[in-house]
């Protein structure tokens, strides 16, 4: 599973989040939830616990099995 969302982040978050001069890094997977550090402009950015929700979480959701949540850690 982690092999899967890392994926999915490479090549699709990653780039989406550099468009903004952001990134993330992942961090860790366990009991249904995923764990990043964001990075660049997306850190401290008031739009980014909507990007996590409403993006990243609902994009792993749909794709994946299993993740319950995404969460930003610092």
């Amino acid at each position: 599973m982690e092999s899967e969302i890392k994926k999915i982040l490479e090549k699709e978050v990653r780039p989406f989040l550099a468009l903004h001069r952001g990134d993330l890094d992942f961090i860790s997977f366990e009991d249904g939830v995923v764990q990043v550090r964001l990075k660049g402009t997306c850190k401290g950015c008031p739009l980014s616990t909507l990007t996590l929700k409403e993006g990243i979480e609902v994009m792993l959701k749909e794709r994946l099995n299993g993740i319950d949540r995404v969460e930003a850690v610092e």
